[in-house]
Protein backbone atom coordinates (compact mmCIF):
# COMPACT_ATOMS: atom_id res chain seq x y z
CA UNK A 1 0.00 0.00 0.00
CA UNK A 2 1.58 3.36 -0.87
CA UNK A 3 0.03 5.24 2.09
CA UNK A 4 0.58 3.52 5.60
CA UNK A 5 -1.01 4.11 8.14
CA UNK A 6 1.80 5.99 10.90
CA UNK A 7 0.95 7.10 14.55
CA UNK A 8 2.99 9.58 15.58
CA UNK A 9 3.23 11.22 19.15
CA UNK A 10 1.95 14.61 19.28
CA UNK A 11 3.36 17.63 17.40
CA UNK A 12 2.54 21.05 19.03
CA UNK A 13 3.81 22.46 15.47
CA UNK A 14 0.28 21.21 14.13
CA UNK A 15 -1.59 23.61 16.09
CA UNK A 16 0.50 26.50 14.26
CA UNK A 17 0.08 25.04 11.19
CA UNK A 18 -3.86 24.71 11.31
CA UNK A 19 -3.63 28.10 12.10
CA UNK A 20 -1.64 28.77 8.54
CA UNK A 21 -4.21 26.73 7.10
CA UNK A 22 -7.73 28.37 8.82
CA UNK A 23 -6.49 31.87 7.85
CA UNK A 24 -5.93 31.32 4.07
CA UNK A 25 -9.59 29.28 4.21
CA UNK A 26 -11.22 32.43 6.19
CA UNK A 27 -9.91 34.65 3.94
CA UNK A 28 -11.30 33.22 1.04
CA UNK A 29 -14.97 32.18 2.20
CA UNK A 30 -15.26 35.16 4.69
CA UNK A 31 -18.59 35.59 6.11
CA UNK A 32 -19.80 32.49 4.54
CA UNK A 33 -17.92 30.46 7.12
CA UNK A 34 -18.98 30.65 10.77
CA UNK A 35 -16.40 28.75 12.27
CA UNK A 36 -13.21 27.04 10.97
CA UNK A 37 -12.14 24.32 13.49
CA UNK A 38 -9.31 22.54 14.35
CA UNK A 39 -10.75 18.61 14.94
CA UNK A 40 -9.69 15.07 15.23
CA UNK A 41 -6.71 13.93 17.22
CA UNK A 42 -4.54 16.31 15.71
CA UNK A 43 -6.38 19.17 17.85
CA UNK A 44 -6.04 17.30 21.61
CA UNK A 45 -2.47 17.93 22.97
CA UNK A 46 -0.49 15.16 24.09
CA UNK A 47 -2.64 12.51 21.51
CA UNK A 48 -0.63 10.86 18.99
CA UNK A 49 -2.13 11.05 16.22
CA UNK A 50 -1.55 10.23 12.15
CA UNK A 51 0.06 13.34 11.20
CA UNK A 52 -2.89 14.79 9.11
CA UNK A 53 -4.29 17.86 10.30
CA UNK A 54 -8.47 17.69 10.37
CA UNK A 55 -10.27 20.97 9.53
CA UNK A 56 -14.20 21.27 9.75
CA UNK A 57 -15.84 25.10 8.17
CA UNK A 58 -19.24 25.12 9.48
CA UNK A 59 -21.32 27.75 6.72
CA UNK A 60 -23.85 30.24 7.51
CA UNK A 61 -26.03 29.35 5.10
CA UNK A 62 -26.42 26.18 2.50
CA UNK A 63 -27.31 28.34 -0.29
CA UNK A 64 -23.93 29.63 -0.87
CA UNK A 65 -22.47 26.53 -1.23
CA UNK A 66 -21.22 26.74 -5.26
CA UNK A 67 -19.90 29.88 -4.08
CA UNK A 68 -17.59 28.07 -1.55
CA UNK A 69 -16.58 25.28 -4.16
CA UNK A 70 -15.47 27.91 -6.35
CA UNK A 71 -13.76 29.86 -3.87
CA UNK A 72 -11.92 26.98 -2.30
CA UNK A 73 -10.84 25.82 -5.82
CA UNK A 74 -9.83 28.63 -6.45
CA UNK A 75 -7.01 27.50 -3.28
CA UNK A 76 -6.47 24.04 -4.95
CA UNK A 77 -9.07 22.41 -3.03
CA UNK A 78 -11.13 19.84 -5.21
CA UNK A 79 -14.53 19.14 -4.04
CA UNK A 80 -15.15 15.41 -3.41
CA UNK A 81 -18.77 15.37 -2.21
CA UNK A 82 -19.88 13.64 1.22
CA UNK A 83 -17.96 10.42 0.90
CA UNK A 84 -20.96 8.82 2.51
CA UNK A 85 -21.20 10.92 5.32
CA UNK A 86 -23.74 13.08 6.03
CA UNK A 87 -23.97 16.85 7.04
CA UNK A 88 -20.30 17.41 5.48
CA UNK A 89 -18.54 17.60 1.92
CA UNK A 90 -14.98 16.84 1.80
CA UNK A 91 -12.59 18.83 0.08
CA UNK A 92 -9.40 17.20 -1.38
CA UNK A 93 -6.21 19.15 -0.14
CA UNK A 94 -3.83 21.17 -2.65
CA UNK A 95 -1.17 19.13 -4.14
CA UNK A 96 2.22 19.69 -1.98
CA UNK A 97 0.16 21.73 0.78
CA UNK A 98 0.34 20.62 4.25
CA UNK A 99 -1.03 17.22 5.02
CA UNK A 100 -4.56 18.31 5.56
CA UNK A 101 -8.45 16.79 4.99
CA UNK A 102 -10.99 19.81 4.96
CA UNK A 103 -14.71 19.41 5.54
CA UNK A 104 -17.48 22.28 4.85
CA UNK A 105 -20.15 21.90 7.14
CA UNK A 106 -24.11 23.43 6.57
CA UNK A 107 -25.60 25.22 9.09
CA UNK A 108 -26.84 22.65 12.47
CA UNK A 109 -24.70 20.29 11.27
CA UNK A 110 -24.25 16.69 13.57
CA UNK A 111 -21.20 15.82 11.87
CA UNK A 112 -19.73 19.29 13.14
CA UNK A 113 -21.21 19.06 16.26
CA UNK A 114 -19.98 15.55 17.16
CA UNK A 115 -16.54 16.11 16.03
CA UNK A 116 -16.38 19.18 18.35
CA UNK A 117 -17.75 17.66 21.23
CA UNK A 118 -14.82 14.35 20.41
CA UNK A 119 -12.13 16.91 20.29
CA UNK A 120 -13.30 19.08 23.61
CA UNK A 121 -14.17 15.51 25.17
CA UNK A 122 -10.75 14.09 25.21
CA UNK A 123 -9.27 17.35 25.73
CA UNK A 124 -10.55 17.48 28.99
CA UNK A 125 -9.75 13.84 29.81
CA UNK A 126 -6.29 13.15 29.59
CA UNK A 127 -7.20 9.49 30.80
CA UNK A 128 -9.58 8.46 28.34
CA UNK A 129 -7.32 10.26 25.58
CA UNK A 130 -4.55 7.88 26.74
CA UNK A 131 -7.47 4.55 26.25
CA UNK A 132 -7.75 5.95 22.96
CA UNK A 133 -3.95 6.52 21.96
CA UNK A 134 -3.14 3.28 22.87
CA UNK A 135 -6.23 1.75 20.53
CA UNK A 136 -5.11 3.76 17.60
CA UNK A 137 -0.95 3.18 18.01
CA UNK A 138 -2.54 -1.09 18.32
CA UNK A 139 -4.34 -0.63 15.41
CA UNK A 140 -1.75 0.73 13.71
CA UNK A 141 0.56 -1.35 14.16
CA UNK A 142 -1.89 -4.46 13.67
CA UNK A 143 -3.74 -2.97 10.33
CA UNK A 144 -0.60 -0.69 9.00
CA UNK A 145 -1.56 -1.35 5.19
CA UNK A 146 -5.36 -1.83 5.84
CA UNK A 147 -7.11 1.27 6.48
CA UNK A 148 -10.30 -0.23 6.53
CA UNK A 149 -9.49 -1.97 8.97
CA UNK A 150 -7.62 0.49 11.58
CA UNK A 151 -11.11 2.69 10.53
CA UNK A 152 -13.12 0.02 12.05
CA UNK A 153 -10.66 -1.05 14.88
CA UNK A 154 -11.84 2.51 16.18
CA UNK A 155 -15.49 2.92 15.71
CA UNK A 156 -17.06 1.59 18.75
CA UNK A 157 -14.64 3.40 21.39
CA UNK A 158 -15.05 6.94 18.96
CA UNK A 159 -19.02 6.35 18.99
CA UNK A 160 -18.97 6.00 22.81
CA UNK A 161 -16.81 8.77 23.49
CA UNK A 162 -18.94 10.95 20.89
CA UNK A 163 -21.94 9.62 22.86
CA UNK A 164 -20.86 10.35 26.21
CA UNK A 165 -19.22 13.92 25.16
CA UNK A 166 -22.53 14.66 23.05
CA UNK A 167 -24.14 14.16 26.99
CA UNK A 168 -21.64 15.50 28.63
CA UNK A 169 -22.60 18.97 30.54
CA UNK A 170 -19.97 21.83 29.66
CA UNK A 171 -17.19 22.85 31.22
Amino acid sequence: MADPIIVVDYDPSWAERFLVLQRRIAGALGSMAVAIEHVGSTAVPNLPAKPIIDIDVLLATETEFDAVIDRLAKLGYVHQGNLAIPEREAFAAPVHDVPHHLYVCPPGSRTFQKHLAFRDYLRARPREAKVYADLKRSLALQFRDDRPAYTSGKCALVAEIVSRAMGAPAG
